[in-house]
């Protein structure tokens, strides 16, 4: 493992944690992903399409409507179960994340042309001891991150292809987003743009999906 930078407490970053074939690797389990879980640009609880189209691996995927953000077992849409999480991303956990305890949700976010995220918390788990892990993979994202409440003052940093970085601690639930991508910045993902694989577990530990 290579040393991390602290880039504030809680927040750690390892650039280039990912070799070019790895990378390659977990492009290709999303791209065999999708086929089954499509992407799609959830509603936000306001009722507006995020520009971001997401889709997830393992027990459990993230999802947003009208009714709220939340955690489903099943894709909407097709009612099927979420693709199973890649072994290279329960591999990624251990090593940087909880290495007792695996993720029950692999986020898979797709940004394209002038895709964005918000500033935000990630609040939907129920056990902020455990920490959240970020895999970046294609162009390189403009990242903004702040403190705890909306109003702290933000820095921004750039996430490359193959940087994995982890929220954790204080930093467990900063506000956090991406500015924009730089286009053409990679040639990584077909089609161009980014993917960002977000490990998380959502539910306590003691509950089996």
């Amino acid at each position: 493992m290579k040393p991390s930078v602290s880039v504030l407490p809680g927040f750690d970053l390892w650039p280039a944690a990912l070799s070019d074939a790895a990378q390659a690797a977990l492009v290709a389990e999303v791209l065999a992903a999708v086929e089954s879980a499509p992407f799609q640009r959830y509603d936000t609880a306001y009722g507006k399409a995020m520009s971001v189209a997401m889709s997830s691996f393992g027990p459990l995927g993230w999802v947003s409507d009208k009714a709220g953000y939340r955690y489903a077992d099943r894709q909407p849409g097709t009612d099927r179960p979420w693709p199973a999480m890649p072994q290279v991303l329960l591999d990624l956990w251990a090593a940087y994340g909880d290495p007792d305890t695996p993720p029950d949700s692999a986020l898979i976010n797709l940004y394209r042309d002038d895709a964005r995220m918000g500033l935000h918390q990630d609040r939907d788990e129920v056990d902020p001891a455990f920490p959240v892990l970020s895999i970046s993979l294609g162009d390189t994202a403009v990242f903004r991150i702040g403190g705890t409440a909306r109003g702290d003052p933000t820095r921004s940093l750039r996430l490359a292809s193959g940087d994995l970085c982890r929220l954790s601690g204080p930093a467990r639930r900063a506000f956090h987003g991406v500015d924009r991508i730089q286009a053409g910045s990679s040639r990584l993902v077909p089609g161009g743009g980014r993917i960002n694989l977000t490990l998380r577990r959502a539910r306590p530990a003691d509950v089996t999906v």
